[in-house]
């Protein structure tokens, strides 16, 4: 699949409402970087800056409600100084002047986080890791790459194709505006995950810098049992435990064939129950997705009640060939209708397209989504019940959802949602469509996040979604980052920066 790569820059999600001053919005502490810091600073790392326009550019992501702040000239949080590294070692002493300073530093790659993930809500630092970027080896006999963290995902793939002939199999939507550190950061998940896996499952190893400046190497061995998996410690950690200066991942032989499979069902249950005993049945297809009608209306103009479910594998010719006879096997037996497999093409064609977004949101409306995972046996209620808790907020105009990743036990639903109310109340709507559709969701059996992560947007979620566990991850944090200068305000983690003096 061709791309059209990207600058290695990250991509602006709007434009700012006008030339005035960027102002933060949220009302937190904000911690000011000192003109003896900023010097400190400049000894240490190749580029650092306190110009406004970048300052403010580098201090907020793709963040829906954010987007809609923007065209009043706001962020989420403003930083004092964006810091732009070059090496591990200008990481490790960046963070270690930081430390030494109690001064928080927000890691941030491509910015194409859809939580506030890297927005710095406390000011001081953004440490930009896009000046790391590229490929350190790639071993094809253990088909194994190392790669720095802010190489960009499009640009990774377009040269591990041309010069290596392989593939790391992961395919956000974000492909041109994400990097590989902020696929690890927020455990994201590609749009070939079934096939290929999630990020987790791809990273072998890892190269970090803790808070107080001090680097480490994660894994890098099949299967060692050394105690428990540090690796898994730092992926979806959202730079909060540490920051992933490079990382070593799986590679996959280029695909040399792909099949695709297109299929008609008039309810939602019903194919997610086909998509059930597909993977129970041992098939592991690179893409398995379904769409509920209004989605399908939406994006492939059916009527009524047609559900478009799409199927397509890519590798080995043989094993191709066994996967999509599953899939059809299985969709034939539930009575599904089949479609023109070109609704496949149409949707690779337009996968990685977010033009929209921005779009809706100039023109007034409040949009965003909201993914999770669940059980196969809870994925049906879980459907109706977020749905209908979503539809009933005022205001909502649209509410929607499609399964868009599959495992053996269950999946991911996708659910999207669009509501019109006055300009003053767009921020106030947002939240009741996520308190409402957060607790339905884990009401009936859900998590509160598949791919996006937590941010600072789920953050008030947390303890709810893990109970005591939660207080396991306050630990790490305590143990590994004790001045909790690292992404603070995230993860639902207790904040010190939030706290009064001397708590």
């Amino acid at each position: 699949m061709a791309l059209e790569t990207s600058s290695g820059r990250p991509t602006p999600p709007i434009a700012f409402g006008s030339n005035a001053p960027v102002r933060a919005r949220l009302d937190a502490r904000r911690v000011a970087v000192s003109d003896a810091i900023v010097g400190r600073l400049r000894d240490v790392c190749s580029e650092v800056t306190t110009d406004p326009g970048v300052v403010a550019e580098s201090s907020r992501d793709w963040w829906p409600i954010a987007m809609v702040w923007a065209l009043d000239n706001e962020v989420a949080g403003l930083a004092d100084v964006v810091c732009r590294p070059t090496s591990p070692g200008e990481v490790a002493e960046v963070l270690a002047v930081c430390n030494d300073a109690g001064i928080p530093v927000t890691a941030a790659g491509g910015r194409s986080g859809v939580l506030g993930s890297s927005v710095p809500l406390h000011g001081g630092v953004v440490l930009d890791m896009c000046g790391m970027a590229g490929i350190v080896s790639v071993d094809t006999t253990s088909m194994v790459l190392d790669v720095r963290a802010g190489t960009f995902g499009d640009q990774l793939e377009d040269e591990l194709g041309r010069e290596y002939d392989v593939t790391v199999g992961h395919w956000p939507q974000s492909m041109g505006l994400a990097t590989v550190g902020g696929w690890i950061a927020c455990r994201g998940a590609g749009q070939l995950s079934t096939r290929y896996g999630k990020i987790e499952d791809i990273v072998v190893g890892l190269d970090v810098v803790l808070a107080d400046g001090r680097q480490i190497r994660t894994g890098g061995y099949p299967r060692q049992a050394v105690g428990p998996d540090l690796n898994q410690i730092f992926i979806g950690s959202e730079g909060t435990l540490g920051i992933v200066t490079s990382a070593r991942l799986r590679l996959h032989p280029k695909p040399a064939r792909d099949v695709r499979t297109a299929w008609a069902f008039h309810d939602v249950p019903t194919a997610l129950d086909v998509m059930r005993r597909v993977l129970q049945r041992g098939a592991t297809p690179a893409v398995l997705r379904l769409y509920d009608a209004v989605e399908s209306a939406r994006s492939y103009h059916t009527t009524g009640d047609t559900c478009v479910f799409l199927a397509m594998d890519e590798g080995d010719p043989a094993i191709v060939t066994a996967m999509i006879g599953v899939v059809e096997d299985e969709c034939s037996s539930a009575g599904a209708d089949r479609l023109d497999d070109s609704l496949v093409d149409h949707w690779l064609e337009h996968r990685n397209d977010v033009s929209a977004l921005q779009e809706l949101i100039s023109g007034g409306l409040v949009v965003d989504t909201m993914e999770i995972s669940a059980p196969w046996a809870a994925l049906p209620r879980i459907y109706e019940a977020t749905v209908a808790a979503i539809g009933g907020v005022t205001g909502t105009l649209s509410v929607s959802a499609h399964q868009s990743h599959s495992y053996v036990d269950g999946g991911c639903l996708y659910f999207t949602f669009a509501g019109k109310v006055a300009p003053d109340d767009r921020t106030t709507y947002h939240q009741a469509v996520w308190d409402a559709g957060v607790a339905a969701i884990l009401a009936n059996g859900g998590s509160l996040s598949h791919h996006h992560g937590v941010g600072l947007h789920r953050g008030k979620y947390v303890r709810d979604a893990l109970g005591g566990a939660l207080d396991v991850v306050v630990a790490l944090k305590s143990a590994l980052d004790p001045r909790g200068i690292l992404n603070p305000g995230k993860l639902g983690l207790p904040d010190p920066f939030s706290m009064p003096a001397g708590s």
